[in-house]
């Protein structure tokens, strides 16, 4: 058995797309909570800007989309999006923990 290391997006000329109904307050929200976070740890760069990462995640999130599928048209790996996934998930989560944490 070979295994083909080709991106997913080699195999098919043929492209998933759905629409994904968020108003723009929601992406607005994450891409600036993204942004303060990058600027907390001092990132120099990321290879989408964060508007465009938070839209990937919540597509991820939404719609279960594959993530292969995903990384392959935005030019990034799968690892990549599985590591934006997270962090954009524990964002929100690192701003409501002081609300609901007990004295």
């Amino acid at each position: 058995m070979t295994r083909t290391h080709e991106r997913a997006e080699d195999t098919c000329p043929l492209v998933y797309q759905c629409r994904l109904p968020l108003s723009t307050s929601t992406v607005n929200h994450l891409a600036d909570l993204l942004r303060r976070h990058l600027k907390a740890i001092r990132s120099r760069w990321r290879a989408l800007p964060p508007g465009r990462i938070a839209v990937i995640v919540l597509a991820v999130l939404r719609h279960d989309q594959r993530l292969a599928d995903l990384a392959g048209g935005n030019n990034v790996s799968e690892s990549t999006i599985c590591r934006w996934r997270d962090e954009v998930i524990e964002l929100p989560a690192a701003q409501a923990r002081p609300a609901w944490t007990a004295p």
